[in-house]
């Protein structure tokens, strides 16, 4: 069963999205509906997110601070005596 669905976009979500139809010789509700198909599927495909929450740490914050802690990981690596 299909659904109608009314949404207000951004101006410039909503030039992309005409742009894509044009190209494609689709309607920008064909375009969008193919967009939202397209980010459903992915995460639930997604090895590495099914391990989401598998794993217990100390560290709350990876998520926000993933950059410092991969920074530290390769300062570590790569230190004094290294050969990389």
């Amino acid at each position: 069963m299909d659904h109608t669905l009314k949404l207000e976009v951004p101006e410039e979500l909503y030039e992309r999205l005409l742009q894509e139809a044009r190209r494609a010789g689709r309607t920008p509700e064909e375009v969008a509906a193919d967009w939202l198909r397209a980010s459903g599927g992915t995460r639930a495909d997604d090895r590495l997110l099914q391990l989401a929450g598998s794993f217990e740490f100390d560290v709350q914050d990876v998520s926000e601070r993933h950059d410092h802690y991969l920074g530290q990981a390769l300062i570590q690596e790569l230190g004094p005596g290294s050969d990389g």
